[in-house]
């Protein structure tokens, strides 16, 4: 079963990678969510899949025996939330770059930035002052 899981993991944090390294801003959003439903896999896993008895203490004993741990299930959750929002705010970004510029391939979007001054840094316009 573990080797099932660690396989899984191992084709989304895949498939993220992939679509990171494309030329597509939408394609490029894709890829860091897949890249972070990997990593709440990774954690999901790391608490021990399986059955369970509930985290609860029992009564006259001061520590938890054969329960599941209720902290990477917090952990993933948390995870999904920050991943959704950081998700919806990226394509609002990408989907604002592509109606000012009219361009969805991040090579053309280097062509928006400004030239390199004297010192290799980029030169700072005038109108970028105001």
């Amino acid at each position: 079963m573990s080797w099932m899981l660690a396989l899984a993991i191992g084709a989304v944090l895949a498939a993220g990678v992939f679509l990171l390294l494309s030329r597509s801003v939408l394609r490029v959003v894709i890829g860091v969510s897949l890249i972070g439903s990997a990593a709440n896999l990774m954690l999901f896993t790391a608490g021990r899949v399986g059955t369970g008895s509930p985290p609860v203490i029992e009564k006259g004993l001061e520590a938890l025996v054969d329960g599941s741990n209720p902290l990477p299930q917090a952990l993933v959750l948390t995870a999904i939330v920050i991943g959704f929002a950081l998700t919806c705010f990226s394509l609002v970004l990408a989907l604002s770059v592509k109606q000012e510029t009219g361009e969805g391939d991040t090579d053309e979007l280097r062509d928006a930035e400004p030239p390199a001054g004297d010192d290799g840094k980029p030169a700072i316009l005038e109108d970028a002052r105001r």
